[in-house]
């Protein structure tokens, strides 16, 4: 095959190229709004104490994507197969999400109880006593 110059580009291609380039960036843009969303489930999910990780709705979304990529005349197994990698990276950000949640929690009573320790002990005022 001959690589295609980009002066000698037909107008045809060129304007392909351009509709897919759009696509490209309007791709990126779902998905950082996605990302935005699901940060937002990790982080409810967290306090909440559920897992990151909810396989009966993963089923739910990788049915109702299949059924949408027939719909759309998209391969079904290939809509899977980026489905599924993003359902992946969700987990795991969700996982870190409920990590710093955790360790946040623990510092959060640490904190308190060396507050507590330093109160019993006439190192700091209660803030009760302040007022």
């Amino acid at each position: 095959m001959v690589a295609v110059s980009e002066t000698l580009v037909p107008a045809e291609l060129a304007s392909l190229r351009a509709s897919i380039d759009n696509l490209d960036a309007a791709l990126v843009y779902l998905l950082a709004e996605r990302f935005r969303c699901t940060q937002q489930v990790g982080h409810l999910k967290a306090r909440l104490g559920l897992a990151p990780s909810d396989p009966a709705r993963e089923e739910e979304q990788l049915q109702r994507l299949r059924a949408l990529a027939l719909e759309s005349g998209l391969d079904p197994v290939f809509a899977e197969k980026v489905l599924a990698f993003i359902i992946a990276e969700v987990i795991r950000n969700h996982g870190v999400i409920a990590e710093a949640a955790s360790s946040q929690s623990a510092k959060s009573r640490i904190d308190f109880f060396g507050l507590q320790r330093l109160v019993v002990a006439g190192w700091v005022r209660s803030p009760k006593a302040a007022l």
